[in-house]
């Protein structure tokens, strides 16, 4: 199996909804579509397109610097924080390891954790609670008051 998907939150849990992905390059567009599915539901007022390309870059980052010795797997996570959109992606790699690079004009990579931090409101990255990494961005009022 290449995905799971977790429609069917607890209905007292701010997670709106989960994924789980094989770390592999078809993961990316999955992560971007599965998202915009299962988050239109919940209407949010934030740009669902910039949640999706925050998205792409982070699942893409945990399947290139994502490791371990066994079999792994990259987690989004999507929860509703009062008027807040938060978005986790875990990944068995080390926290210390994430950083936000300035890279030159002419560098192919290093620009996504930059259009993460140019696009939401915040965004954080630390031990994950599954082992490994987690990044994650806040978009603030996606949600009325």
């Amino acid at each position: 199996m290449t995905y799971v998907i977790d429609r069917y939150p607890c209905e007292d849990s701010p997670r709106l909804g989960a994924m789980t992905l094989c770390p592999t390059p078809e993961s990316v567009p999955r992560a971007r579509r599965w998202f915009r599915k299962f988050i239109a539901p919940y209407n949010p007022a934030c740009s669902v397109d910039d949640c999706t390309l925050m998205i792409s870059e982070l699942v893409t980052n945990a399947i290139l610097y994502g490791r371990a010795d066994e079999e792994w797997r990259v987690r989004v996570e999507w929860f509703r924080e009062g008027t807040s959109l938060r978005v986790e992606v875990h990944n068995p790699g080390f926290p210390a390891s994430v950083r936000l690079r300035r890279p030159d004009a002419d560098d192919a990579h290093g620009r996504g954790l930059l259009l993460v931090d140019s696009i939401a409101e915040s965004w954080h990255s630390g031990p994950s609670r599954f082992g490994g990494t987690v990044v994650s961005f806040v978009m603030a009022d996606a949600w009325p008051s």
